[in-house]
């Protein structure tokens, strides 16, 4: 794809979204069941994923951590919006790796100590581009993926969460 083509993909989608905006909220969902022991089946829309405990807080290894899953969906979006990105704006990666990778502590998510907070402390994120960009146009590209990385930017602003509780009683 180049940039003409993605130009001539999203420009529909560019005009509708204007004139009517509200036809630009859409509402992604995600949908798990409770598996097996202490797990989580997860439906992708493409394969299903079983989640469960990360091995320092008495998984086995064998299942996907939330928390491995939130750094897959930073680099998936993060990724994606990199290539689209560089499309539109003319500049050609030839290939590239991208990593994330966060801290925890684990005394937080088990308890341990109510000093240490439950999640990641720090998130890394690192690019690294097969491409003869000049500097100016990786700061370009650097700028714009975090400001249209969807998951980028509810990582580093928030975002209000609710949460709801349903339960049907065996009667």
């Amino acid at each position: 794809m180049d940039s003409i083509e993605l130009k001539n993909l999203q420009a529909p989608l560019k005009d509708r979204y204007r004139s009517q905006p509200e036809s630009a909220i859409v509402t992604l969902k995600a949908k798990g069941k409770i598996g097996e022991g202490i797990s989580c089946n997860i439906e992708t829309g493409r394969a299903l994923v079983e989640a469960g405990l990360h091995p320092a807080t008495g998984g086995t290894g064998l299942l996907a951590c939330s928390g491995d899953l939130l750094l897959e969906a930073l680099v998936a979006c993060a990724g994606v919006t990199l290539r689209a990105v560089a499309i539109s704006i003319g500049v050609e990666i030839n290939n590239g790796t991208i990593t994330a990778e966060g801290d925890l502590d684990f005394r937080g998510t088990l308890g341990v100590s109510k000093e240490v907070p439950v999640g990641f402390t720090s998130i890394r994120l690192s690019f690294n581009l097969d491409t003869n960009a000049t500097s100016e146009q990786i700061a370009s590209i650097k700028k714009l993926t975090e400001r249209y990385c969807v998951v980028y930017q509810t990582l580093t602003n928030g975002v209000k969460i609710e949460t709801q509780y349903n339960s049907s009683l065996g009667n």
